[in-house]
């Protein structure tokens, strides 16, 4: 499913407008965006918990060349889902 295809199906559920059901998801994306962006964490309770996760500082080697690289330690979203979800899929 791509986005479009999340808006129809929101629009359809809820019972609105594509246009406001896109402008919905967005808020909701933003919203997400920026509370991890703070380096917080967004629980949905049911569905899952978005957080910020650490990736160490490491030595990677260049496909092209060989050559060993340092490759910088960097902060990467991480999303665990919740019973509910893990219960609705299986």
């Amino acid at each position: 499913m791509n986005k479009s295809e999340l808006i129809d199906q929101i629009a359809d559920d809820a019972e609105i407008s594509k246009a406001a059901a896109g402008r919905a998801l967005d808020a909701a994306i933003n919203a997400v965006s920026k509370a991890l962006k703070k380096g917080g964490t967004v629980t949905l309770v049911g569905f899952g918990t978005f957080y910020v996760g650490k990736r160490a500082a490491r030595t990677g080697r260049n496909p092209r060349t060989g050559a060993a690289i340092k490759i910088k330690s960097a902060k990467v979203p991480k999303f665990r889902a919740g019973k509910a979800l893990k219960d609705a899929v299986n």
